[in-house]
């Protein structure tokens, strides 16, 4: 039961996470009015920024309070936040109300993957962790899938679009079931017993000997995530102008083959990598994603075959450190503080995304296309290449205490 709660949260999550770039374009292209067009990429990156800020906000929050008065409970008010204001998007009139309500939403899906992982992987036994790992990446990858599927089966336009946000609010019906049904960690409730459980978590994650542990993971998530919500995520939005809007299902399409391929790779990667070395494995994954995305971004320029076959690669690739992560960051933080620091690293990666969101938007405007940002922006896999060498290696070794 923890793990299909969980499973069900993170589909949901990669539905609220697939979402935007979806509807982005025909919704504020309908509340720019006419003339509007040039300043879509400006809004779709000022919003993608407050959603990866709130997420940032909503993983520390949220982790801080699963720490507290447990995994189950902090992950049922988690969900139900995220789908409250993902329907609440649907009154949106201006770009600002709907980079209010993202922001409020991101908040609960921020702090439902942080829970989701360290509850999972603390009821399952150690030698399930790979295809948990996999499971994780692969169920919310594969939510996005579902936004791509629904959106080719009713095309979103400029005059239809609100209803999306009506689907994104249907998982408020899943924190029941949880409430219900779904037992909380016993390693959490035996921390609570010893001395360590006075402490305050995030005190702890930010503070020496764990410090170290906790600036490698924010530096490694903030990598990852720069490419992700930086480049990969504008791939709907580049597909829609190839085709000059003609075609209503090619942003519903190309959200789909790059889902299809992150489901996929979010699921091999632990599972093949997982018992090899935590750097060596980050490492093949960095190289891998430089090279596809550079293929992609560099040498496609119309809607065909080989573009989406190429952005199935792109999702796969850069979509696989969402399994990796599963495994190595619930391996560096004990279980007093695990929901907190695994949350405060992933999610303030976010906040550096935010940053890249935002810069993504100004080279848009600058280079007048999505290729070239998406060019620039996946060079940060580079860095990615050399951070992996200052980091713990935590492989063959049992979850903390």
């Amino acid at each position: 039961m923890a793990l299909l709660a969980a499973v069900l949260g993170w589909l949901f999550d990669g539905f609220e996470i697939g979402l935007f770039p979806v509807v982005a374009r025909p919704a504020l292209i309908s509340m720019l009015g006419p003339g509007g067009e040039g300043a879509v990429g400006y809004w779709m990156g000022m919003i993608t920024a407050f959603f990866l800020v709130g997420a940032a906000a909503g993983g520390v929050a949220f982790g801080w309070l699963g720490d507290r008065i447990g995994r189950v409970r902090a992950m049922s008010l988690s969900i139900l936040c995220y789908s409250l204001f993902s329907g609440a998007a649907y009154f949106a009139h201006e770009p600002w109300h709907l980079a209010g309500f993202r922001f409020i939403a991101a908040l609960g899906m921020g702090g439902e993957w942080a829970l989701g992982v360290a509850l999972v992987m603390e009821v399952w036994p150690e030698r399930s962790r790979p295809w948990l790992a996999g499971a994780i990446g692969a169920a919310a990858n594969l939510g996005m899938v579902v936004v791509g599927a629904v959106a080719w089966m009713v095309p979103v336009t400029v005059e239809s679009w609100r209803w999306m946000f009506l689907v994104g609010a249907s998982p408020a019906l899943l924190t029941f079931m949880i409430r219900l049904f779904v037992p909380e960690s016993e390693r959490w409730e035996q921390a609570q017993t010893g001395d360590g459980a006075k402490v305050s978590p995030l005190k702890e994650v930010l503070s020496a000997p764990v410090l170290r542990r906790t600036l490698i993971g924010i530096v490694l998530s903030s990598i990852v995530l720069v490419g992700t919500w930086g480049s990969v995520q504008w791939i709907p939005l580049w597909a829609d102008k190839m085709t000059g809007g003609t075609v209503p299902g090619a942003k519903a399409t190309a959200q789909m083959f790059s889902a299809l391929g992150a489901t996929t790779g979010s699921l091999l990667a632990p599972v093949l990598l997982g018992r090899i070395n935590r750097r060596t494995s980050f490492t093949i994954l960095c190289v891998l994603s430089l090279v596809i995305c550079g293929l992609l971004f560099r040498t496609q320029s119309a809607y065909t075959t080989q573009f989406l076959v190429m952005v199935f690669g792109v999702g796969a690739c850069t979509a696989a450190f969402y399994g990796w992560f599963p495994l190595y960051l619930p391996e560096l933080f004990p279980t007093r503080m695990r929901a907190t620091g695994q949350g405060l690293c992933y999610n303030a990666g976010r906040l550096v995304a935010a940053v890249g969101a935002l810069t993504s938007g100004a080279l848009v405007q600058f280079y007048g296309g999505y290729a070239q940002m998406g060019a620039m922006i996946t060079l940060i896999y580079l860095v990615g290449i050399i951070a992996i060498r200052f980091a713990p290696e935590t492989n063959g070794r049992p979850l903390p205490e």
